[in-house]
């Protein structure tokens, strides 16, 4: 069975490779397919903008496709940058222009004003199923980089329990617990349930 992952981010790609390892399941990316239309992410949630992602390619490749979308919530800042957090600083912003506008207007607030939360969306689509399933972590953010792994706000997303910014964990360390791995662990569970007869029992 081949199921396309739509997204063109090549970290995330690597990400979910990591995670949603199926039995049986192949796994195509989109640069399979030149031609794909480009998905504006122009939903009011993470739930909207991954099933928007997943059904626009699903009905265009002809394959069950997953989606996510994923959003930085900041409580001081509102939630925000939440859906908006590929697209914080612009439209085309960089990791390193959306991380700096972030630290810029968390640093008027103390330390412990600076809570926040990763939050996925995950998204399997096909015409005659939709699963969708999330995957939230609690942290901190920091005004200061740390690590040099993950991509986008990882070096400045602090978790207590570990001591460590998801920038300073290893891949397996970091897809354990992150937002993405909750997502992805959760969508394989429940593919494998829906889908028993195409998909073995791992």
């Amino acid at each position: 069975m081949k199921i396309l992952i739509s997204s063109n981010n090549q970290d995330k790609i690597k990400e979910i490779r990591n995670i949603f390892q199926l039995p049986g399941i192949e796994l195509i990316t989109l640069d399979k397919f030149p031609n794909a239309p480009e998905v504006i992410e122009d939903g009011n949630t993470l739930y909207d903008n991954a099933l928007k992602k997943a059904s626009m390619l699903a009905e265009f490749t002809g394959l069950p496709t997953i989606s996510d979308d994923t959003g930085l919530e900041v409580d001081a800042l509102g939630g925000k940058p939440g859906v908006y957090s590929s697209r914080f600083a612009g439209e085309n912003a960089s990791y390193d222009d959306n991380v700096e506008k972030l630290i810029r207007e968390i640093m008027p607030f103390p330390k412990e004003k600076r809570t926040a939360r990763f939050r996925t969306v995950a998204v399997f689509y096909q015409p005659d199923m939709v699963i969708a399933e999330e995957g939230v972590i609690e942290g901190m953010v920091l005004t200061e980089r740390r690590g040099s792994g993950g991509f986008g706000y990882d070096p400045i997303f602090y978790i207590p329990e570990k001591g460590k910014t998801f920038a300073e964990l290893d891949h397996d360390e970091k897809n354990a617990i992150s937002h993405r791995g909750q997502a992805f662990n959760r969508l394989y569970k429940s593919l494998q349930r829906q889908l028993a007869s195409i998909i073995p029992n791992s």
